[in-house]
């Protein structure tokens, strides 16, 4: 078993707030045009694929998707929306699991964050592997990643607000050796009282992924800051990298 946290059922249940920016059709639509782009009609894989919100979307434009997801109350909550002959899914974790297909798709993908729940580089590493069995020649590898906040560390301090609103309040604490950094939530329960949970994670910066991709045999073709493919700067809060399979 790898390192990342499993999601249990109340948070599984709690994922689809379609009221959450990351379900808008500002996002969606940006995200599915850019994969279904990459997939040029071949089949897709999504790591970590949760309760299907990028992979239903692009699964209606025609995408042949198939998923591997450790949680399996996520894979309930997909299987509410398609069943698997639709969208296949494999449990298991996306450093290692294989996939039906494997050698043969055209893309595979990770969204939101989510390289950064393997908790180690090794594992990140062997993500990056895994990612490059399950091409085909010429085939692209998608992940969307947020970056650390740093520069906003001064000397002392540890954690860094990311949200202050009447309905979020969210902040990051570091351990900055280890490269982690651990996502603090508190929300309103609706009758007064607030929920707080955490997530923890490894963050990685563009240039070790982009070694950790040359080692399993690709290489960088595209880096953008946004869906909407915005430029990669240094003021970039997150990027979106693509590499090919060669």
């Amino acid at each position: 078993m790898v390192s990342s946290e499993v999601w249990g059922v109340e948070a599984a249940a709690r994922y689809d707030d379609l009221d959450s920016p990351m379900f808008s059709p500002e996002v969606l639509g940006p995200t599915v045009d850019l994969l279904a782009a990459l997939a040029d009609g071949g089949p897709v894989l999504e790591f970590a694929i949760g309760t299907g919100r990028v992979a239903v979307p692009l699964a209606d434009r025609g995408v042949p998707v198939t998923g591997i997801e450790l949680s399996g109350p996520m894979i309930t909550q997909l299987r509410g929306k398609v069943d698997e002959d639709r969208i296949p899914v494999v449990q298991g974790d996306m450093a290692t699991t294989r996939a039906p297909g494997s050698g043969e798709f055209a893309l595979v993908y990770l969204v939101f964050n989510t390289i950064s729940n393997l908790l180690t580089q090794d594992e990140q590493v062997e993500c990056f592997a895994n990612a490059a069995r399950h091409l085909r020649p010429g085939g692209h590898f998608l992940v969307e990643l947020g970056l650390p906040d740093l520069r906003r560390l001064p000397p002392g301090q540890h954690a860094v607000p990311f949200e202050v609103s009447e309905r979020h309040l969210g902040f990051d604490t570091y351990e900055l050796v280890e490269q982690r950094l651990t996502s603090h939530h508190v929300t309103p329960d609706g009758d007064g009282a607030y929920r707080r949970t955490r997530s923890r994670h490894r963050y990685a910066w563009p240039a070790e992924m982009d070694l950790m991709a040359r080692m399993a045999g690709m290489r960088l073709v595209r880096r953008v800051a946004d869906w909407d493919g915005s430029p990669y700067t240094d003021d970039s809060r997150a990027t979106i990298s693509v590499w090919q399979r060669e």
